[in-house]
């Protein structure tokens, strides 16, 4: 496939889009922005000031793999989440504007408005009472990094005393472990590198963490084993896309038409990996049970 297939490819991927959330040009463009002044929540919208202002803020946070990368001698930005505002900018025609946060301030930042929306965040009840989320953007899931020549499969298989676990102590990481391998020998440690030297040096023979987090780790360090995401039950956390909460809705809603018709169509997966590939991560070391 040549560069300008790709091209040709990307634009017709717009078009679709923009026809199937009816903002396409012309008479279509017209109706469907076209709304009774008295039907207006809110004179200052998120989504008619983006469009008139031609600009999207959004949050970006440096190193943060595979989400956010920042080239530090060109200033550029790239990552899974800059893919998808990079799309977005296209298909609204606007520039974005970079606001370095982290992911604690995101939340912050759209209160006080000072970002148009934030990406990569776990919508939790205690952040669902200040900001809008938008649909799911995918699943992100719980799993194993095992020592070679250990197979798993489900939670069950390493719920067993003479399983030697490490996961840092007050994690997400940690409260999987616990729940999910109760029965397992489980050693808290301060740090995620603590925990990676326990597993490089042979001490333990599990590391339980998040998909990303185990992924990297591998990529940086193959010796560290394998990676696998467990079932029976699948444990994830929801990763998702937050905006500043605002009587009218339409820009949340917008945002997740777009969320739902790239994952239909595969293109969040192709992003993620893409933003994977920037820590060493290989697509087909990316598990295929992942549902994105």
């Amino acid at each position: 496939m040549t560069d300008s297939d790709d091209v040709k490819i990307s634009e017709d991927r717009r078009d679709a889009l923009r026809y199937a959330l009816g903002i396409g040009s012309g008479a279509a463009f017209a109706a469907a922005m076209a709304t009774p002044v008295s039907a207006q929540t809110s004179a200052d919208n998120t989504l008619d000031r983006v469009r008139a202002n031609k600009v999207l803020r959004i949050a970006v946070l440096p190193g943060e793999l595979p989400y956010f990368n920042k080239d530090l001698a060109s200033g550029t930005w790239s990552g899974f989440s800059i893919e998808m505002a990079n799309d977005l900018a296209k298909l609204l025609d606007v520039k974005l504007e970079y606001v370095e946060s982290t992911y604690g301030n995101s939340i912050l930042d759209l209160q006080a408005n000072k970002i148009d929306l934030g990406f990569a965040l776990n919508p939790t009840p205690q952040r669902a009472l200040v900001v809008d989320f938008t649909n799911l953007v995918f699943p992100h899931p719980f799993g194993a990094m095992l020592k070679k020549g250990l197979e798993a499969r489900t939670w069950a298989d390493i719920n067993k005393p003479e399983v030697k676990i490490a996961v840092d102590v007050g994690s997400a990481n940690e409260a999987v472990a616990r729940r999910f391998a109760p029965n397992a020998t489980i050693k808290s440690l301060k740090s995620r590198d603590e925990v990676m030297l326990e597993m490089s040096s042979g001490r333990v023979d599990v590391v339980v963490n998040a998909l990303v987090l185990g992924l990297t780790a591998i990529a940086k360090n193959p010796n560290l084993g394998t990676y696998k995401i467990l079932q029976s039950p699948t444990v994830t956390i929801a990763s998702g896309m937050a905006v500043r909460r605002e009587p009218d809705k339409r820009w949340r809603d917008f945002l997740s038409v777009w969320v739902d018709y790239n994952r239909g169509i595969g293109q969040m997966r192709e992003w993620f990996v893409k933003g994977l590939a920037l820590s060493g991560v290989k697509p087909e070391d990316v598990p295929v049970e992942l549902n994105i």
